[in-house]
């Protein structure tokens, strides 16, 4: 799995309902982007890119040990161009799906992604599942990137495509070792 999965932590926006940028936030002894990143390569997947945006320089010093950066200079028009971003720096590589996670959803483990990417291939579209909810970790094959790119726009991501896609989305149940909190307010962090 991991040469030819690789890893995507869309982390650029400002957190304006936060007050900071999320990646930012200490969790509860790193910065929730580092979260994002270590979860990614504990799940074995040897390439990760992190797209950054808000605060950038100040991420980057921060958490000097991230992988692979990527900054979209469009960020403040929402998530979707984050997920552009993201999945461009993925085109010249090998890597056959990548592996969404946000960065403001710790609660998405290794053991979470390591079963969303079980499923892996060119042509997968995959969800995690917590119960009835459909969320992250979200694997996206390399033949719905172009698709996905054209669709993302504003804060929707990949979620138009993957509803026009419906048919094609398979999930994977991940509530029994993660969970789906999105720490959009201080108040929903517990380290905080």
């Amino acid at each position: 799995m991991g040469g030819k999965t690789a890893g995507l932590v869309l982390a650029a926006g400002a957190g304006r309902r936060y007050g900071m940028p999320k990646a930012l936030v200490p969790y509860p002894d790193r910065l929730l982007v580092e979260h994002a990143a270590d979860t990614l390569r504990a799940a074995g997947l040897s390439q990760v890119v992190v797209v950054l945006g808000a605060e950038a320089d100040r991420v980057r010093a921060a958490a000097p040990g991230l992988p692979q950066v990527v900054v979209n200079p469009g960020w403040a028009t929402g998530l979707g161009s984050s997920l552009r971003a993201g999945l461009s720096a993925l085109h010249g590589t090998g890597a056959e799906a990548a592996v969404v996670l946000l960065v403001d959803m710790p609660g998405v483990t290794a053991e979470a992604v390591r079963r969303v990417c079980a499923l892996s291939g060119e042509d997968a579209l995959v969800m995690g599942a917590y119960g009835d909810r459909r969320g992250h970790p979200v694997l996206l094959g390399r033949k719905h990137w172009a698709g996905v790119a054209a669709a993302a726009t504003g804060d929707s991501g990949a979620r138009d495509y993957l509803r026009a896609h419906a048919g094609l989305v398979r999930l994977v149940a991940v509530g029994d070792v993660a969970d789906d909190l999105d720490l959009d307010v201080p108040e929903l962090n517990p380290h905080a």
